[in-house]
């Protein structure tokens, strides 16, 4: 049940960030980007969020099962839900691609102080992160390069 759970805040928070972001990837702005030589089809970024949620959604079910870790990994994880959600607003509605960039740094480092929380307790699940944090790696390099070329 807890899975479930996690699973359904996950993709709802991809949701409600969908819907934040405007036009979002379809817009006229964002069409005329100039955005960098390794940006990936847009097919790569729907089959990349759904494997960042399932396998964030796994790491959280067995996270909460931790009693003492249980109340500062959920209070992380409504951080980290929280800046997921903005980012979108941020570059493809506001167009603010300076704090969007500064926003998924922080996001990263956030997804990071999970994993360093959680090692010692669940060293075999922190993996479950990798994928989001190399992603939110990639993002952060597509959002800087447009930052600096457009």
């Amino acid at each position: 049940m807890r899975l479930v759970l996690f699973l359904i805040l996950n993709f709802g928070a991809l949701a409600l960030g969908s819907y934040l972001m405007g036009e979002g990837p379809l817009g006229s702005w964002y069409t005329n980007l100039n955005k960098a030589p390794w940006t990936p089809p847009g097919w790569v970024f729907g089959a990349s969020w759904t494997l960042i949620m399932i396998c964030l959604s796994l790491f959280m079910n067995k996270a909460v099962q931790v009693e003492s870790l249980r109340n500062t990994i959920l209070w992380i994880y409504a951080v980290q839900l929280v800046f997921n959600i903005a980012w979108n607003p941020l570059f493809f509605d506001l167009h603010w691609m300076g704090w969007a960039l500064v926003e998924i740094i922080v996001l990263v480092f956030i997804v990071g102080a999970m994993a360093l929380i959680a090692k010692p307790h669940l060293p075999k699940v922190t993996w479950l992160l990798t994928p989001y944090v190399v992603w939110l790696s990639i993002a952060i390099t597509l959002n800087a390069y447009a930052l600096q070329n457009n």
